[in-house]
């Protein structure tokens, strides 16, 4: 162990990753990301930044010949579960987490009917109406299930890739067409077209991956450190 103040700030910083950890590991997000609207552009710290990279350099980095089994979406349970039983499955959670001016469903509290997205990947107000128009708005894993699966969620209980799959701190409403851009991607293959949420959007990823403990390529760790350090921070 090394001393002096350094040593007292990485540890801090630490301490504050696998309290990170644990929360995103028990479904709970991590502070000031996951529990609240997720849509909104919460300012990044020096602080978050600082622990994000710390964070970068604990994933470990597999190599070019680790491939996974061929994935497929059932390895991840049913989509969207009620993993937390309160009677609503995840994506009406999310609907009614990350929009504003929410209509619900006078015969089903769950359900939402309207509402208004500040999209984060694009930067555009999204209108939801329920019904033929409802894939305009869509729900993506920040980290996608295929790059969990070769990252790591392979090796993976069926009942914990299902809590992967449901866990809000993985999870976005954003604009439909962009989520379905992205696909399976990850950070070295895609990032928000708002350059403005790439900080974001990377340090959430990074997030997440600590606390699941899943790997990343290389390339993919040049990618998430490029968008970290390109943050614009407030102290």
């Amino acid at each position: 162990m090394h001393g002096g103040r350094m040593g007292g700030r990485v540890g801090g910083r630490l301490v504050w990753v696998l309290v990170a950890a644990v929360c995103l590991a028990l479904g709970l997000g991590a502070p000031a990301l996951g529990r609240v609207q997720a849509s909104a552009r919460h300012p990044v710290t020096v602080a978050d930044r600082d622990a994000a990279l710390v964070a970068l350099a604990t994933l470990r980095v597999r190599g070019p010949d680790e491939h996974a089994d061929a994935y497929e979406r059932s390895e991840f349970g049913t989509a969207w579960a009620d993993v937390d039983r309160n009677g609503c499955d995840t994506r009406q959670d999310v609907l009614r987490r990350d929009l504003v001016a929410v209509t619900l469903d006078p015969a089903d509290a769950c359900v939402v009917l309207s509402g208004s997205l500040a999209d984060p990947y694009t930067g555009r107000t999204i209108p939801f109406l329920r019904g033929e128009r409802s894939a305009d708005v869509q729900i993506d894993h920040v980290v996608a299930l295929a790059d969990a699966w070769a990252s790591g969620a392979a090796q993976w209980s069926p009942d914990r890739r299902e809590r992967f799959a449901n866990d809000p701190a993985n999870l976005l409403a954003v604009d439909g067409p962009a989520n379905e851009d992205k696909g399976a991607s990850d950070a070295a293959q895609w990032l928000p077209p708002d350059p403005g949420y790439g900080c974001v959007y990377a340090v959430r990823q990074v997030r997440v991956k600590a606390a699941y403990g899943l790997s990343v390529a290389s390339d993919e760790r040049a990618a998430l450190a490029a968008a970290i350090g390109s943050c614009t921070v407030t102290r």
